[in-house]
């Protein structure tokens, strides 16, 4: 993963990760469990377009991966995402701090 050099971002980055681990720790589950279309294919959708603003292009790619689940109804393959999301997120999170 390609962590942006641009010193601003950097800057940012940390609270950004945090917020998106805790989001998905937070609603993820219940995303899936409601089965609501919709809603799981925003959450991605904001993935993928918060992460291309930050550089995070791995994980914004899950994010396109998420809405083309959400729009398929393919809730059983896209709660299987909520490891790689989240894992890919505290990939960025330990590189920041080393």
């Amino acid at each position: 993963m390609n962590i942006p050099d641009d010193p601003f971002v950097r800057e940012l980055l940390p609270e950004f990760v945090d917020q998106w681990i805790q989001d998905i720790e937070s609603q993820f589950q219940g995303l899936i469990s409601s089965k609501n279309e919709d809603e799981l294919y925003r959450f991605g959708h904001t993935l993928k377009g918060s992460c291309f603003q930050f550089g995070l292009d791995d994980v914004a790619e899950m994010g396109i991966k998420l809405m083309g689940l959400a729009r398929e109804a393919k809730f059983d393959e896209a709660a299987t995402m909520e490891t790689q999301i989240r894992s890919a997120f505290e990939t960025v999170k330990k590189e920041l701090e080393g």
